[in-house]
């Protein structure tokens, strides 16, 4: 009886060193170009993907946690499958089409000019005393109340956005594309859209998100870490204090209720000389936070342009040292 063919054909990647070159193409087309806003972008699509699956499943009999949990898996099992097809199939005809789409791929899970841009758009408004328009364009990145927020309050809500987002907007999916390439590094994305749009602690919420927040927790543990040590290090190259960011990150990087969020956080603080935290309205509810950081220094305009020098500066050196990390372990490979 003659063999059947298989069901798929035979999977062949690339080289791994294609890896480096489709991260560091991936992140320059990002501070280039930066994250395209169409109906057709990854991300958004991922979103139409958990609103449509999120609305089946409210309507089967399932308890809310398991029926969310359900849908983490599903969602972040798709999305990595579906960049795993893409760069199999790729590699099915050339090296340089894998290449390529891997290069894309990790560009759209990557959003450092979009923050960056986000936060100047707030300082614009700030610099002509636009208040409303600041107000409006700082709730494009935050999820607190911002309709009743002065100058102060404003500079330090979005200095908390761009050093909270340096970890889950560029080096936890950079970090995901070193340890697993394309496919890990999206399905990261998933995972954090998920957490954006479900993880909230209201009745709606609180049981349906439970996955969804704690597999973003655990993606970014490791990064926020990392941030740690890399945020006073950018500090220094920008003319900003790396043992007062090294001292807050170890003293104020836990009082934040999510366990990553906060080292960030601190970090930044301490390099800015600032205080960031206290507490903030969200859904018209006032939540009372901990303090971060000391105020050495006034939350002004420099402010926000310090933190976003220092965001840059951290994932050049986390690209570069990811880059020279992999290396070195495919010469020791290699030679053995």
């Amino acid at each position: 009886m003659p063999s059947l063919p298989p069901l798929l054909p035979s999977v062949t990647f690339c080289p791994t060193p294609h890896l480096h070159f489709q991260i560091i193409a991936a992140f320059i087309l990002d501070v280039l170009i930066g994250d395209p806003q169409w109906r057709y972008h990854p991300v958004r699509l991922i979103g139409k993907f958990i609103e449509g699956f999120e609305h089946v499943l409210r309507r089967l009999p399932l308890p809310e946690r398991s029926a969310g949990m359900l849908l983490t898996t599903v969602i972040a099992g798709s999305v990595w499958l579906s960049a795993f097809v893409i760069m199999s199939i790729t590699g099915q005809w050339c090296c340089m089409f894998e290449t390529i789409a891997g290069a894309v791929i990790i560009y759209f899970s990557i959003s450092t000019k979009s923050l960056a841009d986000e936060a100047k758009k707030v300082m614009h408004f700030l610099e002509n005393n636009d208040l409303i328009n600041a107000r409006k364009a700082l709730s494009q990145i935050v999820g607190r109340d911002t309709a009743h927020l002065n100058d102060e309050q404003i500079v330090r809500a979005c200095v908390e956005t761009v050093a909270e987002s340096t970890v889950d907007g560029i080096l936890s999916p950079l970090f995901f594309a070193f340890m697993g390439g394309p496919p890990a590094a999206m399905a990261y994305r998933a995972v954090n859209t998920m957490d954006s749009m479900l993880g909230h602690k209201d009745d709606k919420y609180l049981r349906f998100g439970w996955a969804s927040a704690r597999l973003d927790d655990i993606a970014n543990y490791l990064p926020a870490r990392i941030s740690a040590l890399l945020i006073p290090v950018a500090a220094f190259f920008c003319g900003y204090s790396p043992v007062r960011s090294i001292k807050i990150a170890i003293r104020d990087g836990r009082k934040h209720e999510s366990p990553n969020s906060g080292i960030s956080e601190a970090a930044m603080a301490g390099a800015l000389g600032v205080q960031l935290g206290g507490p903030g309205s969200y859904q018209g509810e006032i939540i009372a936070k901990p303090f971060i950081g000391d105020a050495h220094n006034q939350l002004t305009l420099s402010t926000i342009n310090g933190a976003i020098k220092i965001m840059f500066v951290t994932a050049i050196l986390f690209l570069a040292g990811g880059i020279g990390i992999v290396m070195a372990l495919q010469r020791l490979l290699l030679a053995s």
